[in-house]
């Protein structure tokens, strides 16, 4: 048996080596902006608290809003979407505007209490209807369909991580209007940050789990969407 030639090895080379070659797929922590993603949105709250105790309600709002800008620019300079990079200044303006208005330094974080609670309400009611939130904003967004809606272990997996994340909502809420409620200002910082990602990868693993459950439960039923390409 001829061994093969040069030109063949390179060529059987170049074949095996071109699906490595291929653009990786965004991994959860790219879409959020990589580790840098997971610390920005915690910073105009941390400079915010810091500031407060240090200079006082004008200078809170003022270097909390500072920071954002400075967030997003360099996200927009590092090319990254421009509706994370925008949306969280959004978001630092209202709740600095808020407590401009109020003269409170607490109700900075008012936007967010309220929106944890309807989080919460919104999860919860997405199970009660038989649509849990989890397995549909997952399925819509990699575009596989309702296909797990025709099995009920795969809505039971997906109602584990919507209750999931209903639950880190719910607490958030709890703990942080009990603490606006004792006008913890400082505590309410800590908590803000200390709930947010660090609680949401608790359910984003739930999740995780609830997908790889459920598409190997769908791959066994042959309900699994079409891949096309």
């Amino acid at each position: 048996m001829q061994s093969p030639s040069n030109d063949q090895r390179v060529t059987t080379t170049v074949r095996t080596e071109q699906p490595a070659g291929q653009p990786r797929k965004p991994t959860m922590l790219d879409q959020a902006g990589g580790t840098k993603g997971l610390v920005y949105p915690a910073l105009p709250a941390l400079v915010f608290v810091v500031a407060n105790n240090a200079k006082g309600l004008r200078a809170a709002i003022i270097c909390s809003i500072a920071v954002a800008v400075a967030i997003a620019v360099e996200r927009l300079s590092r090319k990254e979407s421009l509706q994370p990079a925008l949306g969280g200044l959004f978001g630092v303006a209202i709740a600095a505007g808020i407590a401009w208005y109020t003269g409170s330094a607490k109700d900075y974080f008012l936007i967010g209490i309220w929106t944890s609670l309807a989080a919460a309400v919104v999860f919860l009611a997405s199970v009660l209807v038989r649509w849990p939130l989890a397995g549909l904003l997952w399925n819509a967004a990699t575009g596989k369909g309702n296909a797990w809606r025709q099995d009920a272990r795969s809505r039971l997996y997906y109602d584990i991580a919507t209750l999931t994340l209903t639950a880190i909502f719910a607490a958030r809420f709890v703990v942080q209007q009990w603490l606006y409620d004792s006008d913890d200002v400082e505590s309410l910082g800590f908590a803000k940050i200390a709930m947010g990602y660090p609680l949401l990868a608790v359910g984003l693993l739930v999740l995780a789990w609830a997908v790889r459950a459920s598409e190997k439960r769908l791959k066994a039923l042959g309900l699994t969407a079409p891949q096309h390409g």
